[in-house]
């Protein structure tokens, strides 16, 4: 741990500004994936009529984007953690410990935006694998 103070806050403002960006690209990454994810629906709805194989070709890989959005969000979750560890360890040199208060006050019944955040590839793989069921038996 660095012992000269400028030194040390010059580490956090690092720390806090790139656990700031990752949570930024993160909302970039979800957002890139919920409008894939969703022209792929779209697209799925209209292909009973374009045939099983052009079906079949969007539903693996709308699945194989659930799988690949899933992946790189708990990256993401872990990416996040390590930085903030890194940040509260900062801040116990730090008279002020901005973070590490921040979290200790947070509510007693917490539904993490993550455990949200990771549900929703689930989700669309579960509504491609109804349309492209339905699909099979029409």
């Amino acid at each position: 741990m660095p012992t000269d103070r400028d030194t040390l806050v010059e580490l956090y403002k690092l720390a806090v500004e790139t656990a700031d960006r990752t949570s930024a690209r993160r909302a970039t990454a979800n957002a890139f994936f919920l409008t894939v994810q969703t022209a792929l629906a779209g697209l799925a709805a209209a292909l009973p009529v374009a045939g099983a194989c052009a079906a079949t070709a969007v539903y693996l890989a709308a699945l194989t984007l659930c799988g690949a959005w899933w992946i790189q969000l708990r990256t993401y979750r872990a990416l996040s953690r390590a930085r903030f560890a890194a940040i509260s360890e900062l801040e116990a040199d730090l008279p002020v410990a901005l973070f590490t208060d921040e979290w200790a006050g947070r509510p007693r019944v917490y539904i993490e935006l993550g455990l949200v955040e990771r549900t929703i590839p689930y989700v669309f793989a579960a509504i491609h694998t109804l349309a492209f069921a339905s699909m099979l038996t029409a």
